[in-house]
């Protein structure tokens, strides 16, 4: 029982990890998977393995968070650099403009 409480209690860990908008649903997604395997015969399936797929599945979506952010942060780049671009030339436009 220790075990699966350390475990738990890491999975929840990486949870925490997440934005926050996200947690809520994961933390109860969590707990609902470790509820439905607790009765699980331990014969037939290995706790080590049921605890690998649900670590394995939180840094999955870590990962999968992860490379959203980077994503949203490279086109907020793209459109400063865009916006910056835009500017300069519409800058070196007005000064070929003839002075009158």
């Amino acid at each position: 029982m220790k075990k699966v409480l350390k475990i738990y209690g890491g999975i929840l860990r990486l949870v925490r990890l997440l934005p926050a908008d996200t947690r809520p649903y994961y933390a109860k997604y969590a707990r609902e998977n470790f509820v439905n395997y607790r009765e699980v015969d331990q014969s037939e399936t290995s706790l080590d393995e049921l605890f690998q797929r649900a670590y394995n599945h939180s840094l999955w979506v870590l990962k999968k968070k992860e490379r959203k952010k980077e994503k949203r942060k490279q086109q907020l780049l793209r459109n400063e650099t865009s916006a910056s671009s835009k500017s300069k030339l519409q800058f070196s436009r007005a000064s070929l403009l003839p002075r009158t």
